[in-house]
């Protein structure tokens, strides 16, 4: 098998099976046709027979291809396609992956083998251990891991090994360990991995949550966990519902996370949460957090009815008979659990001896890739923590920052100043004259105690008094990323 998926992995790379590739075949018209599920378009941009279009209509396109067209005793020896009447069907999806270290995504990481998509109006539902591919929100949490090499990395809950693969692209030579509860998972994230040229570097176990690696350590761990808080009863899938009630899943994850995290070292993950009646749901996430800095970030809210319509068209369940069974099942587990919504986001830990820990919500778009600076995030909230005036430390005003004043046309004084970041969490805060003026003149070489002197001086405030508001307002503007 190494050798067959070793002459697999040079074909697809040879033809230029690539996202770049596919994209450029197939142009912004059958490509975003292709991205509302329409494939049509793609397959008029796909008829010319060259290896690239076949292997396009092959396992993106998943319709039949002349076994003439591509080395057919290659993919069959390696499992990915069956042959019958000179035609060659997948059987398995194979998807390039865009690397994400840019913010354009340029660049090739490897590819990912899963089954083979279920498109809404099928009329099929997923197997119980259906392994899903590539998709929105597994780019979005390799765009949060944090950028900094490691040699001891964690993927719990694998999958088809997605962030394992865009990991070892990352880390060359960083020891990899991937889990997952379904087995066939695990098979398929190994052929992943080895199609991406690390078949010998992962270590597969097989179990739940962190229980395969106990009394182990690792610089990063990552997860894209099956979150999705559904009902007890009818049919569950692995690849997204753990069967612990509940957002027990990601509880636990994060609960345990710092006893398997070397010291300053990362677990991040995607997570749903409950929104309970009677509960503020961002103090529930930070009683989850222990021994480590915390960052969590909801970024979507669904009431109960959209959060059940979402994962039941995801399993292809919309439009079958048992769906409003179904959808009332749902309906009824969350009323009964007093749930009034379900926030979905980010979680990112880092082992500390003084902890820190910040629960916000995020709705707006922020410059990508987030692992750019997601450090940079945490250092902030530390710093803010033990920040003082008086603690002899210079500020610097972040880069990219713009200043807005509002207020009536020919006004003397503006009846608001408003700091903007024009890069990163693309945060906007209200200030006053001291903040003003120190974003103008902090470059991070002058102390502060003359610099506040010297606004106390031009605006005729008392200089205890401009030192007392800084003291109030520069921890906070230290935390949301204007300062540092």
């Amino acid at each position: 098998m190494p050798d067959l998926l070793l002459r697999v992995r040079e074909l697809l790379t040879g033809a230029g099976y690539t996202v770049a590739g596919v994209r450029e075949l197939l142009g912004p018209v059958a490509g975003g046709a292709l991205a509302r599920d329409e494939i049509v378009p793609a397959l008029r941009a796909t008829r010319g027979g060259s290896p690239l279009e076949a292997l396009t209509r092959l396992f993106w396109l998943q319709v039949p291809v002349d076994a003439a067209a591509l080395p057919a005793d290659a993919l069959r020896g390696a499992g990915l396609v069956e042959e019958s009447g000179g035609e060659l069907r997948a059987r398995l999806r194979v998807e390039p992956l865009e690397s994400v270290e840019a913010a354009d995504g340029a660049g090739h990481a490897g590819y990912v083998v899963s089954d083979l998509k279920i498109r809404p109006g099928s009329g099929r539902v997923p197997a119980g251990d259906h392994v899903v591919g590539a998709g929105g929100a597994s780019a979005n949490l390799a765009r949060l891991v944090v950028h900094r090499a490691v040699d001891n990395l964690l993927d719990v809950g694998t999958g088809c090994g997605v962030q394992a693969v865009h990991l070892a692209a990352r880390n060359p030579g960083a020891r990899i360990t991937a889990t997952d509860v379904n087995p066939r998972a695990l098979d398929l994230a190994a052929m992943s991995l080895a199609l991406s040229g690390d078949g010998e570097r992962p270590e597969f176990l097989e179990g739940s949550l962190l229980e395969p690696v106990r009394g182990r350590r690792f610089d990063l761990i990552v997860s894209n966990p099956p979150f999705v808080v559904a009902p007890p009863g009818g049919p569950r899938f692995t690849y997204r519902e753990s069967g612990l009630p509940g957002d027990e899943f990601c509880r636990r994850l994060v609960a345990d996370a710092a006893a398997h995290l070397t010291e300053g070292g990362y677990c991040q993950l995607l997570a749903n949460w409950l929104h309970v009646d009677g509960v503020p749901w961002d103090e529930r996430l930070a009683s989850w957090t222990d021994g480590c800095d915390a960052w969590i970030v909801q970024r979507d809210v669904q009431d109960p009815a959209e959060y059940a319509e979402l994962w039941l068209r995801d399993s292809c369940e919309a439009g079958t008979p048992e769906y409003r069974a179904r959808y009332d099942a749902w309906l009824d587990h969350f009323e009964r659990q007093g749930v009034t919504g379900i926030g979905f986001g980010w979680i990112t830990l880092r082992r500390s001896d003084r902890p820190v820990v910040r629960v916000e919500e995020v709705r707006h778009a922020v410059e990508q890739p987030v692992g750019g600076y997601v450090g940079d995030v945490l250092d902030g909230l530390k710093a803010a923590a033990g920040f003082s005036t008086g603690c002899g430390r210079p500020l610097a005003a972040v880069p990219g920052l713009v200043q807005e004043q509002l207020g009536p046309p020919g006004a003397e004084d503006p009846e608001r100043i408003v700091l903007r970041q024009t890069g990163r969490l693309r945060r906007a805060a209200d200030v006053g004259t001291v903040a003003a003026g120190l974003a103008g003149v902090c470059d991070g070489t002058l102390p502060l105690a003359p610099l506040l002197a010297a606004i106390a001086q031009l605006t005729g405030m008392d200089e205890g008094e401009v030192r007392a508001h800084a003291d109030t307002v520069l921890p906070e503007l230290i935390a949301d990323g204007f300062f540092t």
